[in-house]
């Protein structure tokens, strides 16, 4: 089963090269595009940081760091992560937004950011909303579902017992 999710992680990752190619190809040239007015517009932007374009100019430290994250889900994948299937859709979303951001710190030297929301006005993309709703999820499964919040529980009451 870790395997369908390691799979359609990559197809997150295609996906997300697969726009970023049209955006290199078309969107550079054109500028701003309005795609939906006044909810959605396409704009061109070479992110060298992270999120909102923090800490531009640290891409080999962002390589590095977004490399371990992705191989330690992974691993959580193959380890039984994948018998949540809320934590294996995070994952999914996680691994396969941060191997689409992270073949574009190594291809170009920057990430491809195109997508700007009329309420949001940093510039994403694709990727980043992926890694976004799998973080969230994350969380919601951490709280709500695991082992996680009920050892913190548990150790609560251990320590008000004794």
């Amino acid at each position: 089963m870790a395997l369908i999710y390691l799979a359609l992680a990559l197809l997150v990752a295609v996906v997300d090269q697969v726009i970023k190619y049209f955006v290199l190809e078309n969107l550079v040239t054109a500028g701003r595009v309005t795609a939906i007015p006044h909810l959605l517009d396409l704009i061109y932007v070479e992110n060298t940081g992270v999120a909102f374009g923090m800490f531009s100019d640290l891409r080999w430290l962002f390589v590095v760091i977004t490399g371990i994250v992705i191989v330690a889900f992974i691993v959580m994948l193959f380890k039984g992560g994948y018998k949540s299937k809320l934590f294996s859709i995070s994952a999914v979303l996680i691994i396969g937004g941060g191997i689409g951001n992270l073949v574009d710190r190594i291809v170009h030297g920057f990430v491809v950011d195109y997508l700007q929301l009329s309420f949001f006005s940093p510039v994403c993309n694709f990727a980043d909303y992926c890694i976004s709703v799998g973080t969230v999820l994350l969380v919601v499964y951490l709280i709500f579902y695991s082992d996680f919040s009920n050892n913190d529980k548990k150790a609560k009451e251990i320590s008000e017992n004794e």
